[in-house]
């Protein structure tokens, strides 16, 4: 009877987990702006009926024609957040205290939930990556637990090309811009000074450059229509140390410049010097004078923007039309 027991025990099947063979991504085609860290989370379809954890795992990364990819395997030094961003950090030293770097390739998946994550803060790794119309790239995921497991084949990558701020008016696939100009997100109360009618967002326009890649400050010029500076001074209301999270602040009588650390915004977090979704920096630049009646008039002028890659970096806002008028009546 003993080796009866035995015997029975070792044909016992051992429980496995279930694995349901039907489950796959909701997604097969991903179009990650590169430059940018872009995650889609939520897109492995299961209705839970496999046990968890299921295990992911990347294999099999080509391109659209078959061929190796080293450029979506090579590791770069990506900045990663060890401590939350608040923006309530008082210097660049208590910012860099929060994010270490480490080494990550292009496309990595993640092990337990199979969301996909796309590096693109390094700059030399988002231009060795090729983007449409490029065919891209094909990569295949394998998922499974310890009852069973799948391939999930021929899912692909067509990033789309670089862009290193927002807004802007470049093609996203061929980078093809008829103008680099944009214009204010809204504009309130300013007079031209010669005309003394008002001044509409489309009669202002604002550029957004790269001086160097080598620093990391962030710096804004107004230009008046005679292309001659404009004091910032002269937008005597605007909120000069609150304006954007930078330090050592220096404003002279042709810009005012900060030290800043990049991206702008550093994390799609609502913070005092962001729009409402945190995806934007936001710049409130007002000026106060008194009308003819003795009324005190404040004139805003609202832009959102982001910047993606480090460097030294410049908005221009110019009044091509007419300068204002920031003089009393």
């Amino acid at each position: 009877m003993l080796l009866l027991s035995g015997c029975v025990k070792n044909y016992i099947p051992q429980d496995l987990d279930s694995f349901n063979l039907e489950s796959s991504y909701t997604q097969t085609l991903f179009n990650p702006i590169l430059g940018r860290n872009t995650l889609y989370s939520n897109i492995f379809l299961d209705n839970n009926n496999s046990a968890k954890p299921l295990t992911f795992k990347l294999v099999n990364v080509r391109t659209y024609d078959g061929l190796p990819a080293p450029e979506l395997s090579a590791a770069f030094p990506i900045y990663v957040w060890k401590e939350q961003y608040t923006g309530d950090e008082t210097s660049l030293q208590a910012i860099e205290a929060k994010r270490i770097q480490e080494d990550h390739p292009f496309l990595e998946i993640r092990e337990h939930s199979g969301d996909m994550l796309f590096w693109g803060s390094n700059e030399i790794l988002a231009r060795s990556v090729k983007s449409m119309p490029d065919s891209g790239y094909k990569f295949d995921i394998q998922v499974g637990n310890s009852g069973g497991s799948k391939v999930i084949k021929d899912l692909r990558i067509q990033p789309y090309i670089i862009r290193e701020y927002e807004p802007n008016n470049a093609d996203i696939i061929s980078a093809y811009s008829s103008s680099d100009w944009l214009n204010p997100s809204s504009v309130s109360n300013i007079i031209g000074d010669s005309s003394q009618t008002t001044l509409y967002a489309s009669d202002i326009r604002i550029s957004i450059h790269k001086l160097s890649s080598q620093g990391s400050s962030f710096r804004i010029v107004f230009i008046d229509k005679n292309n001659k500076f404009i004091d910032p001074s002269k937008f005597n209301l605007t909120n000069w140390t609150g304006l954007v999270h930078g330090f050592n602040m220096q404003k002279t009588a042709t810009y005012v410049k900060y030290d800043v650390a990049y991206p702008i915004p550093l994390v799609e977090r609502r913070t005092k010097y962001t729009t409402i979704d945190g995806k934007y920096a936001h710049l409130d630049l007002s000026y106060s004078r008194l009308t003819a009646g003795g009324f005190r008039q404040v004139s805003n002028l609202l832009f959102d923007f982001a910047i993606y890659t480090k460097g030294d970096w410049e908005i221009i806002v110019s009044f091509p039309k007419e300068s204002p008028k920031f003089d009393n009546d």
